[in-house]
Formats: structure tokens, sequence, C-alpha cells
């Protein structure tokens, strides 16, 4: 799929004003308060609410709008989703939407203010009796829209909550067989929900491929993509019935030759990348529901696709694979596109770092978990940009920098730093000046290193915000 760089609008303001719908808010003054807060959250991006907002009279306001109960995670990410739903629009072939979870831990006095997200185990008494302790903290559950070639689109849905029960859940598991409790009765819903509302925002479920890893082996996941006309691949961790019930899918598979195998690179514990081969096998095969979903579900005809390493050294766990999807499969080729579009899961991972080592969300002190809500969904649009940009100046090179830099924000990269010594980059390509971006990051633009990434582009991104502040006043005292 081609990336249709040159279909995106060339930026004459911030960025920041494409991303947010003021009309989403029951007030229109919190709709301009929260692209102020989000210009100015991505001009500081990392440092805390006091110094983006600069004086006191900002920062209150700043705080009382993340408090505002009238203020919503959704209000504040419409914006975003429609503009993602625009970016969509304007890409053809299949389209990756990649769910995933994580957890935002912080350190609070009252800690059920802002919830808890686990239990841990914490060592053992004097008595040697295990002790545990709940982690206060925030989930959130994100679907990120990417291309083939690892564009990240936006988000397409969201999801925050937390926990406040832990005592006897181990012994509950114990009574209660997980697989009879209704899926609406189950945390594991959100997966659900992520897709019907990425599914509603898109409009086109035929040309999605929703991915996930293992926790989102959910048997009414594959139903209900099935009723949307969607499709996924997903990492399967558990061994289903398959046939006629009288056997699995693992048996099944066991039994089924090679297709061929795929080489791949992965990068070991000490930071070096080693070729890896990897067995390839695939099969469409009759799956079964739980025996306790089976009158209420049906059951499927799904590809499952093995991948085991061949020949693993000794000292690390050989890679294995084992995915399922509702695509037919009918070529080696096809079946390694799907463990390609399995492998691009990672890109969430990376939005996740993004938010947490760029943006710090987890160095926030607001004091209850709608707060801490309210400030992650703007972290969350901070943070696609930056994905964004790094991945745009590799999945279309040779684009306008005007779709990702203003004016002003082109003539201070060309008067800081040279069109030399930048990878050999195009002159007037959005990659040229990503990579002039990234080098007031930190980057050394060496002919022999990997393109920028995201680490570079969001410190060259704070240093040029204050760059435009210096010249403003220079040009206008």
């Amino acid at each position: 799929m081609q990336t249709k760089g040159e279909k995106l609008p060339f930026l004459e303001e911030h960025w920041s004003h494409c991303e947010i719908d003021e009309s989403a808010f029951s007030d229109a003054r919190l709709g301009r308060r929260c692209g102020d807060l989000l210009c100015r959250l991505s001009d500081r991006m990392g440092g805390t609410i006091p110094l983006a907002c600069q004086d006191w009279a900002s920062t209150k306001a700043a705080y009382r709008f993340f408090s505002n109960p009238k203020v919503e995670e959704g209000d504040i990410l419409a914006g975003h989703f429609d503009a993602t739903k625009q970016r969509f629009a304007v890409t053809d072939g299949p389209i990756l939407v990649l769910q995933d979870t994580t957890e935002f831990t912080y350190q609070r006095r009252n800690s059920h203010a802002v919830g808890f997200t686990k239990s841990v185990n914490s060592g053992r008494d004097k008595a040697g009796r295990l002790r545990h302790h709940t982690v206060c903290g925030i989930l959130m559950h994100s679907s990120l829209v990417v291309t083939e070639d690892g564009l990240p689109l936006g988000l397409a849905a969201v999801k925050f909550w937390n926990r406040d029960k832990f005592k006897g859940t181990a012994q509950l598991k114990r009574k209660i067989n997980s697989t009879r409790v209704p899926i609406e009765a189950k945390e594991s819903v959100r997966w659900l929900d992520n897709l019907r509302q990425s599914m509603t925002l898109l409009g086109q479920p035929d040309r999605c491929v929703h991915v996930g890893d293992r926790e989102s082996d959910i048997y009414e996941l594959y139903c209900l993509a099935k009723d949307l006309g969607t499709h996924f691949v997903v990492r399967t961790v558990v061994d289903r019935l398959a046939g006629n019930g009288d056997h699995t899918v693992k048996s099944e598979m066991r039994e089924e030759p090679s297709a061929g195998t795929h080489s791949i690179e992965v990068r070991g514990d000490n930071d070096t990348v080693e070729q890896v081969t990897l067995d390839i096998q695939y099969k469409r095969i009759l799956v079964r529901p739980p025996i306790g979903k089976q009158k209420r579900y049906p059951a499927l005809d799904l590809t499952v696709i093995h991948a085991s390493e061949v020949g693993a050294p000794p000292g690390r766990k050989p890679i294995l694979w084992k995915l399922v999807t509702d695509l037919e499969v009918s070529s080696l080729e096809e079946a390694i596109e799907k463990i390609r579009w399995y492998a691009m899961r990672w890109k969430i991972e990376v939005f996740h770092k993004v938010l947490k080592s760029g943006c710090r969300a987890e160095d926030a002190r607001l004091r209850t978990a709608d707060r801490l809500a309210n400030l992650v969904a703007l972290f969350c649009i901070v943070s696609w940009r930056v994905l964004w940009m790094t991945m745009m100046a590799r999945a279309a090179p040779d684009a306008s920098p005007a779709i990702a830099f203003t004016t002003s924000e082109i003539n201070i990269l060309d008067r800081l730093v040279a069109d030399s010594g930048n990878r050999r980059a195009k002159r007037g390509t959005i990659q040229l000046y990503l990579t002039k971006l990234a080098r007031l990051g930190g980057y050394l633009a060496r002919t022999s290193d990997p393109p920028p990434g995201n680490t570079v582009v969001w410190r060259g991104l704070r240093r040029l915000a204050d760059i435009q502040i210096g010249v403003g006043l220079e040009t206008y005292g």
C-alpha cells in the first residue's frame, strides 16, 4: 500500500489545532482551553504542567480543566478520532488496527482516589508468610490504526479504568470456570468494545485487520469480527477444540507438513541483531467454541499459522508464534504477510513507550483517576504525533515537509542545520527536515546510522519550540 503523503494538508498553524474538536465540549471555553493545553504540553513534552503553562493563572486554569466534571477523555479525543478517520480515508489497501493494554502506576498518599491496577507479591514477613500489596494506578486499552508500512494514522478507540477489588479473587477462580462466565461480565470485554468503536469510526470494516497479542485470544472477539465484517490476526494461547470436537488445533497442526521457511532479524539481549529462520505451517481448520459456550456461539473456519524457529541457540528460548486469522491463506507468501502484520503489533508498544518516557505520564501529580485520565488523553495525542513524524519520514521520505512542519519551523531548521550531512536525504523532503529536527535532539546523522528514532525526535521538538520563542522575540521584539 502506498502512503498518500501528497494528499495530507500543509500546516499553516500549530498542528494541535487539527486534533481538537472544540464543539465536542459542553462549553466552548473548555474546548479552547483543551486546544491551548495540547499546544503547551506538546511544546514542553516531558515537562510538568507548571512548566508547560509558565504562570500561575494558566497553571490553575489547567488544573481546573482536568478536574472539571464536564470534561471527559472522550471529549478530549473526539477531534483526534475524527482526524484519524480523515487520514484513514486518504489511504488504500489493508489497514491494521493494533489493540493493547498498558498501565500507569503512581505513588499517592490517598491511593483510593486513583484506584489500583494489580496485586503483587512483596516478599515474606518475619513469620515466613507471603505479603501482597496493591499497585496504585490506572489502566488504558487503546486501538492504534497503522498502515502496512507502519505509519500510525491515529487512535480509533481508548478506554480508561482501574480496579478496586483483589481480596478473594484467587479463591474465586478455583470455584468458577472462567470460560462459562459471559464476556460482558469480564474485564476482557474491552477488546470487543474497542473493536466496535473502531469499526463505527472508520466505517470500512472489510479493509481493517485487528491485531492482538495472546491476551486477545477471545472466541467472542472472533465471532464479533465476523458479525461486523472485519478481519483479525491474533496470537493464540488456548489450544481450542477443532473438527468434530474429538481433537484440538495443536494435534491437527502437528500433522501438517512445512510450507517453507522465512528469515527475520531479531535483536538479542546484548543489543546485537541476528538472523533467525522460521519454519512455517498453515492450515484452514474448523475451530469450535469453548464447551460452556457452544450453545451461544457457532464454530468458525479459521486459518492457523505456526512459525517456529529452526536451530535456536542454547540459552535462548526459541521463537514460536501461533497465529489465527479469519483470512484465507493459500501460499507461503500469504502466510508470511500475516506474520508481518502481527510483527507490526510492536508499534503500539512503541506508542506506550513514548507516552511513559517521552511525555512522562507516570510523573503526573494529579490526585484522582478522572484527572489523570484526562491528562493522559492529551498525552496520547502528543505521543501519536511523535510516532507519526518519525514513521512518515520512512514511509513517504519524498513527501513535502509542509505536511509536518510550519513555514516558520522549516526556516528555523534551515538556518540551524545545513543540508549536507543528513544521511543523503533529498532536499525539500520530509526526510531531510525530520533528520534536521533529530539532530537538534542529539542524532548524529552518520551514513551508517539507522533512521532517527522517537527519542531524538521528541528531544528535537522540545528544542525547536524554545528556539521559536527566541526567534519570535528577535523578530517582533
